[in-house]
């Protein structure tokens, strides 16, 4: 019998399947404690839970599935991490530092069937779904690394913005928001998580009846439909008019304001006309635009970034326009920033 990760389980689960073996109620709040506030690595290390419960444990579960398979550290502090997985596949994390805090780019899927034509993530198509356990896993790797390093420093903020496409591996996705948000654990509040989609309209209205309380992201790169199916094939299948009314539905049930990327690419989308274009779809939504500066990815050569003073007339003419936007400040540009360009050179 193969183990599955213990990170997959959420407090409930674990107090449930504890329960279900004759365990008393309070056993699972102290391997809880053990795994996300003292962050043992073995079973045995848990020194002060009964014996037969770290026993029917330990035969049906493990902590550590991922190993480290290569490590890229940037000279403004980010680090990519490439970790295997216990099937052999690979994956991509990332901590990013920032002024308010430790922020963590997590995996969700191995590979990616998006297909955007411009993103390193999709050069490799997806394998398969991770587990909700493979997923806190990355966010408790990174936290060890920290602890090892020994500078008291905490992951506060998280990212659902790696490899994969979060919405297509949904209820994994969902547990493990509900893992790291827990308050007997890792306790990052939800206002600190951000989950980025493709725009799966049906999930949205989903992810919205959650009401999660996590912030919301929505690759949307184009302001028109035209433009947004040459560079995202998904918009075949989920135009805008199927979109927006997804976005409305979310910002009107969370009372949250929802987070619009935009990648710059050179003569593509970066021209004054779509950001008056997008200004105009966007309307009086509570929306905030992140403007992204491109990544090159040699596979995708027919992209280049955008100039900075096309990015400062883009950013001035949708502020003018009364939109709230943001350039994304850069991280990693020194060692291989875009989302999936190390899995995708390491693979071949």
């Amino acid at each position: 019998m193969s183990k599955t990760s213990i990170y997959g389980l959420t407090f409930e689960q674990l107090s449930a399947w504890l329960l279900e073996r004759g365990h008393k109620k309070g056993r699972a709040s102290q391997v809880w404690e053990w795994l996300y506030r003292k962050r043992v690595t073995t079973f045995t290390d848990m020194v002060d839970v009964n014996l037969d419960c770290l026993k029917v444990l330990s035969e049906n579960f493990t902590i550590q599935t991922l190993t480290e398979h290569t490590k890229q550290e940037s000279a403004d502090g980010t680090i990519k991490f490439l970790f295997a997985l216990a099937d052999g596949d690979l994956i991509e994390t990332v901590l990013m530092r920032h002024k308010y805090g430790l922020s963590v780019c997590v995996t969700t899927q191995v590979g990616c069937n998006i297909g955007c034509s411009f993103c390193a993530s999709g050069l490799l198509k997806k394998d398969r779904d991770l587990s909700s356990g493979e997923i806190v896993e990355q966010i408790m790797n990174v936290q060890l690394h920290l602890d090892e390093v020994g500078k008291g420093e905490r992951v506060s903020h998280i990212v659902v913005m790696g490899i994969g496409e979060p919405f297509d591996n949904f209820e994994n996705m969902v547990d493990f928001l509900e893992i790291v948000k827990d308050q007997k654990g890792l306790e990052i509040g939800p206002r600190h998580i951000t989950v980025s989609t493709s725009g799966l309209a049906q999930k949205i209205y989903e992810f919205a009846d959650l009401k999660l309380q996590v912030n919301l992201a929505i690759s949307l790169h184009a302001p028109n439909n035209e433009l947004r199916t040459r560079i995202m094939k998904i918009n075949r299948a989920i135009p805008l008019e199927k979109l927006m009314p997804a976005i409305d539905y979310y910002i009107e049930k969370s009372n949250r304001r929802i987070t619009l990327e935009y990648i710059l690419l050179k003569d593509v989308n970066d021209q004054k006309e779509h950001a008056e274009e997008l200004a105009e779809l966007i309307g009086d939504r509570r929306a905030y635009v992140n403007l992204i500066p491109y990544n090159p990815v040699d596979e995708h050569s027919q992209y280049q970034r955008s100039e900075e003073k096309t990015v400062l007339a883009f950013y001035d003419t949708l502020k003018k326009n009364g939109i709230t936007c943001g350039i994304r400040i850069e991280h990693g540009t020194d060692i291989d920033a875009a989302c999936g360009q190390l899995r995708s050179k390491q693979m071949k």
